[in-house]
């Protein structure tokens, strides 16, 4: 069953977000204002994997939910860029690390009751070393974790963030991550 939108109208915007409320109509006749979440530019997210190092991830503190966890390199995709550029952007600016080829792993809106956010995230299954993180400030550490111990770190509550929760959970159900052959091991420089 399909909702009816009569209109809406902007509560707030600004170049990162915008708030709107929406008039609708519900099957059965009911008609309320919704409040509706917009986001001009999708997120993309990259899972740098090497067979031998394993996936690259970032230890990162989110203010909002004074939270720290394990995430992929990812951000807004910037108005000229398709997401697989911003995907190899965001790795380079947040790990230093360049992505080889990518393949995409899912698309998905995190919270559509609410928003109209897109997440896309893709697979490298190789990445170049070209030098300290371009914006140093995204992580507090950078860390290659076998494909093992990263299903341990997603059942135990550590990768938090939606983007990197739904593309690691993705990539490792469908098999597309391969086992690491090396240990665990804490780099910002190539191996």
């Amino acid at each position: 069953m399909r909702w009816h939108v009569h209109g809406e109208r902007s509560l707030y915007s600004s170049e990162w977000v915008e708030l709107a409320l929406v008039d609708i109509e519900i099957p059965g006749g009911a008609r309320f204002d919704h409040h509706v979440v917009r986001f001009p530019r999708p997120a993309a997210g990259v899972i740098l994997h090497d067979p031998t190092r394993g996936v690259l991830l970032l230890w990162r503190h989110r203010f909002i939910t004074d939270t720290w966890g394990w995430e992929i390199p990812g951000g807004n995709v910037e108005q000229e860029e398709t997401a697989q550029e911003g995907a190899l952007r965001e790795a380079i600016e947040e790990s230093g690390w360049a992505a080889g080829p990518l393949e995409h792993v899912c698309t998905f809106h995190p919270t559509n009751g609410v928003s109209d956010q897109t997440f896309h995230v893709f697979l490298a299954r190789s990445a170049t070393y070209v030098g300290e993180p371009t914006d140093p400030s995204e992580s507090e550490r950078i860390e290659w974790v076998t494909v093992a111990r990263l299903a341990d770190l997603i059942r135990t509550g550590e990768v938090r963030d939606g983007l990197s929760l739904a593309g690691l959970s993705t990539a490792l159900a469908l098999g597309m991550l391969e086992p690491s052959a090396s240990a665990s091991m804490v780099t910002k420089m190539p191996l």
